[in-house]
């Protein structure tokens, strides 16, 4: 049986998402952009290969770039993944693409530019996250029903609800969960039976519609927060508590360095960022500056 943890919309409501003035230096310099050649890009991974994989929505497919020239090199799956949100691979090298158009996860095998279905997962409305934990876990943020779900076996074991319109789930460097809580405009800490630990929402975060987040080796998460067209970089293990240490984005939409229009997507690889800038239908990478 699911076990649902107590709601927290309760506790969410009525937050304001005040932008914070303190630490809005950016974390990170503009080094490159892709083509806008993709069509609503969304979250992105890298593969087993080190290629950098796209979930390209409306394209309803994935994307896949070489991350150190952010040339697109293949599009695999062309129309086979209708409204694809998410894209995440397990340690074992498969790739799990949360299909949202579907309601379902597919989880695929990619050779080269071939993909070989291995199973799906159905039944979720509105899925839009999906993680294979390093536990051989699977966790599905279903933001339709405000639901994520623990897998085991492919076999339901523990649920949290109240995150309604939530899209990404992460893996912390303790293994313990982040959730990017769109509607609720927070960051929701989970242990990984589905437990609460904290919420992010105070607003020297000023957060406004989180999306899509990573967690680099310093176990420091990178958010996009689509509706204020920045990305944070947030310290959820400073001695004093969690800190913001800085942010890509002047708060309008645009194009260019440290612009974004509508961003989505985050993956993190070594001392580079790579950030869907969905509304401009790209791929941007930033290198950092700061520690």
């Amino acid at each position: 049986m699911i076990r649902y943890s107590w709601p927290i919309a309760f506790l969410l409501a009525g937050i304001g998402a005040v932008i914070a003035n303190a630490q809005d230096a950016p974390f990170a310099a503009f080094a490159l952009a892709s083509p806008s050649e993709l069509a609503n890009p969304h979250d992105l991974a890298f593969g087993p290969d080190g290629r950098l994989y796209v979930a390209d929505k409306s394209g309803a497919r994935i994307a896949v770039l070489d991350p150190d020239t952010l040339e697109i090199v293949a599009m695999l799956g062309e129309g086979q993944f209708p409204g694809i949100h998410d894209i995440s691979f397990s340690p074992d090298g498969l790739a799990y693409v949360s299909v949202t158009g579907s309601v379902q996860v597919d989880v695929i095998r990619i050779t080269g530019d071939t993909i070989t279905s291995v199973r799906k997962v159905s039944g979720f409305p509105g899925s839009a996250g999906v993680l294979p934990h390093s536990n051989g876990r699977l966790y599905i943020m279903a933001g339709g029903s405000g639901e994520l779900v623990a897998f085991e076996n492919d076999q339901p074991i523990a649920g949290f609800g109240g995150l309604y319109g939530a899209l990404d789930v992460a893996e912390s460097i303790d293994g313990t969960l982040w959730v990017a809580a769109n509607n609720q405009s927070a960051l929701v800490h989970l242990t990984q039976d589905l437990d609460l630990i904290e919420v992010l929402n105070g607003p020297e975060f000023g957060l406004r519609g989180p999306r899509y987040l990573d967690i680099d080796e310093f176990g420091r998460i990178i958010v996009a927060d689509q509706d204020a067209n920045r990305i944070l970089l947030i310290d959820p293990l400073a001695p004093e508590g969690s800190r913001l240490l800085g942010v890509l984005g002047d708060g309008m939409p645009g194009i260019g360095p440290g612009k974004f229009n509508d961003p989505e997507g985050v993956a993190v690889r070594g001392n580079s960022f790579y950030f869907s800038d969905t509304d401009n239908d790209r791929i941007v990478k930033y290198s950092i500056v700061i520690n």
